[in-house]
């Protein structure tokens, strides 16, 4: 794709502004005619163009911090301006601000280390590597729309649009990990490995571009409209523990309780359907179908992270390749588990009620009573042991089991047969995928 040259010559003067010392603020008031007329997509493709002029990479950086609030300006719609500061679709807006950044540098670097000279390619594939270790933190910022944006489509009957996405952030993920490797291959014979460096970084940089103008242009203007403050109150609460590319420089209150999809009935009205963007409509109309599936049955136990009958807890706990025993906070055996695919001790109802201690040999009474009173007294979070049972190698593991407070609660013992892992670990490492 080639770039009209008087963009060119108006991005060099715009270059030169910067470098006399002029504000972003004032250049982009200046400029505001060229700068509009210039698309996202141009401009590392400009900034190429400038570093085949002999541009110095240093003053090319500069523009890309203009770059970044052009994407804003031009990338941010309206239906976006009243989102507040703090809020996770505010914050998912910086992290592709700061990933466009990294993007648009993954392209730089590239066209540099295609004119270094023999002596400077190490060095420019030192940086170039960087660069991409700090842009596979993408898949944070990935994860947080896969799991927290995206199962809200989908009870509202709205499934293209994520699994379209998922697979172009899942691609953009692999390729970034094969370019890490390949470069790691170059630094020990970069002349193998340079021509094919370049042209996958250059894919990469406009791949990843394409999906931040994808979210900032479709996706979160869509969102916007059609979830509520108790979605955004969940997704809010659920994206802390996955965390942030960016500081969180205002803390945002929701007014609503949190609202999980289960929850939402998702059908999308006529108004909503007026505002989304005209890309997002057309995707969905075609298949718009509801999910009402009720997720909790009746007699369900409500756990924090979901439900399950009886009869699924016992199920999942005996189909589980470890057994456990647990010791209330007197440390007295309440509980034990019975695993149909590994088996550990033996044991059987009768220890019911028994003293935790008292389960193991005398020679180990004292050794277990002092490791569970460490554990009660904070010393460790927990222990871990291997022994033999016949010929399978075994691990104890022994667990302090507190409260969201820190309270005691009791005594997790867990038993885990991991002899092929132990006696086959090579044959166990072919079978790693990497997902």
């Amino acid at each position: 794709m080639a770039v009209n040259k008087e963009k060119i010559e108006a991005i060099k003067s715009i270059l030169m502004k910067l470098h006399q010392g002029v504000s972003i603020d004032e250049l982009k008031s200046r400029f505001r005619d060229v700068l509009e007329g210039v698309s996202p997509f141009e401009i590392p493709l400009i900034e190429q163009e400038l570093i085949r002029e002999g541009v110095p990479i240093s003053e090319i950086f500069r523009l890309c911090d203009l770059h970044v609030e052009l994407l804003r300006d031009l990338l941010h719609p309206t239906e976006l301006k009243d989102v507040p500061k703090g809020h996770p679709l505010y914050l998912l807006s910086r992290e592709n601000e700061y990933l466009a950044k990294l993007a648009e540098a993954l392209g730089i670097y590239a066209e540099a280390l295609s004119r270094a000279k023999h002596e400077d390619v190490i060095d420019h594939l030192r940086t170039l590597g960087n660069v991409i270790a700090e842009l596979r933190k993408i898949r944070l910022h990935y994860r947080k729309i896969q799991m927290l944006i995206f199962p809200y489509l989908e009870r509202r009957g709205i499934t293209a649009v994520p699994r379209v996405l998922w697979d172009k952030e899942d691609q953009a993920i692999i390729k970034l990990r094969a370019l890490s490797t390949l470069i790691e291959k170059a630094m020990s014979s970069p002349g193998e490995h340079i021509d094919g460096i370049v042209k996958e970084s250059k894919e990469l940089s406009k791949e990843i571009l394409d999906l931040i103008f994808r979210e900032e242009r479709i996706l979160f203007p869509s969102v916007w409209v059609l979830f509520s403050e108790g979605e955004w109150a969940a997704i809010h609460e659920e994206a802390k523990s996955i965390g942030y590319l960016v500081p969180i420089e205002i803390e945002w209150t929701p007014k609503a309780k949190p609202l999980l999809p289960f929850e939402v009935r998702g059908a999308i009205t006529p108004e909503q359907l007026e505002k989304v963007p005209q890309e997002f409509k057309f995707a969905v109309m075609a298949t718009l179908k509801p999910d009402t599936y009720e997720v909790k049955s009746e007699g369900d136990l409500e756990f924090r992270t979901g439900f399950l009958s009886r009869e699924e807890v016992e199920e999942i706990i005996r189909h589980m390749p470890i057994e456990i025993t647990y010791a209330d906070v007197n440390d007295r055996v309440t509980f034990f588990s019975e695993s149909v695919l590994k088996k550990g001790f033996a044991r059987t109802k009768t220890l019911i009620g028994r003293r935790f201690e008292y389960c193991h040999p005398p020679r180990l009474e004292n050794f277990v009573r002092n490791i569970v009173n460490d554990l009660k007294n904070g010393g460790d979070s927990f222990k871990e042991y291997w022994t033999k049972l016949g010929d399978r190698i075994i691990r104890v593991m022994v667990v302090a089991v507190r409260d969201r407070y820190g309270e005691y609660l009791g005594t997790l013992e867990m038993v885990e047969d991991l002899t092929e892992i132990v006696n086959n670990p090579e044959e166990v490492k072919r079978k790693i995928v990497i997902l």
